[in-house]
């Protein structure tokens, strides 16, 4: 049996800080993160996607955890395809650039010695998590317009190796890639390529739908709970993120977690159903549900962890 961490995606939204669930005296960065880090052992960096980090916010978060605690980081916006705002760039960099020909740019927008260098920087960024073994993986979220191919195969590799020695985890949101058609090529390749599978919970019947689907293509398993919004395509992130799992609903998360923590050494389970304190409240309950279970799994020892 593998341990399981369960967190949030993300710590400072601006709806978590108007919940009130941070106490009064958590008033500052450090204090917030040091808050978070006492009640779980795991989290996930979201504002890495907006704007790469720099490596002292790397440096502050290793600084400001307790031994054991984990990051995952998700990618930079660009690296994986999605829009980027010209300005999220480094500013040596964006004057290189020179004026961008659009508000949002893509991959293909940047002159490839430009991307290299994108990519250095973010890797490099996280070198002090990693080196502190607080770097659980860098999540690739590949977007919508990326369907199951080759050619796309090839670029999940590319990426898996440009992040190398850190681990990475790959979640889709193409539907093409976890139909009955292409699922078991999609598992086979990633399990192939070492390469975690992030099982998503998520609104159905979308071009972005992928099905939930619990199972492990390398040592580290991922889970994100996305919620079940009916405002799934709102721009409002309170409104998309807008969930709150049934009691029903955990149990049978519980227990799909139990299951799938058979096949991984670890398993992260990251609620991103990010609208005032629901993410925190639900991976309590999980946590709650998994230490009930627990001569069915064993689960992470540690700070945070369920015991």
């Amino acid at each position: 049996m593998g341990r399981i961490l369960v967190g949030t995606a993300s710590w400072t939204d601006r709806s978590l800080l108007e919940s009130g669930w941070y106490p009064p005296q958590a008033s500052t960065p450090a204090a917030r993160l040091a808050f978070y880090a006492s009640r779980f052992p795991l989290v996930e960096v979201d504002a890495t996607y907006y704007h790469p980090p720099a490596r002292r916010t790397a440096e502050a978060w290793r600084d400001r955890t307790p031994p054991g605690f984990t990051f995952d980081v998700k990618a930079f916006s660009l690296l994986t395809g999605h829009p980027t705002r010209p300005e999220a760039l480094y500013k040596d960099l964006r004057e290189r650039l020179g004026a961008p020909p659009k508000r949002s740019l893509y991959p293909k927008d940047v002159p490839g010695e430009i991307l290299d260098e994108v990519w250095d920087r973010f890797v490099d960024a996280l070198v002090p998590l990693h080196e502190a073994g607080k770097l659980g993986a860098v999540l690739l979220q590949f977007p919508p317009w990326f369907p199951s191919g080759a050619g796309n195969r090839r670029r999940i590799v590319e990426c898996a190796r440009r992040c190398r020695p850190m681990r990475v985890s790959v979640e889709f949101r193409n539907h093409t890639w976890m139909n009955e058609q292409n699922r078991e090529a999609t598992l086979a390749f990633l399990a192939e390529h070492d390469l975690a599978y992030v099982c998503v919970d998520m609104p159905q019947g979308h071009p972005s739908s992928v099905p939930p689907v619990p199972v492990a293509t390398s040592d580290l398993a991922v889970v994100r709970l996305h919620g079940h919004s009916d405002r799934w395509t709102s721009k409002k992130i309170e409104e998309r993120f807008g969930y709150l799992y049934r009691e029903d609903e955990l149990r049978e998360w519980a227990a799909r977690t139990a299951g799938l923590a058979e096949h991984a050494e670890v398993t992260h389970v990251l609620f991103n159903n990010c609208c005032a304190d629901n993410s925190q409240r639900n991976a309590a309950r999980l946590r709650v549900l998994l230490d009930e279970a627990g001569d069915l799994v064993e689960v992470g020892k540690g700070v945070g962890a369920v015991t």
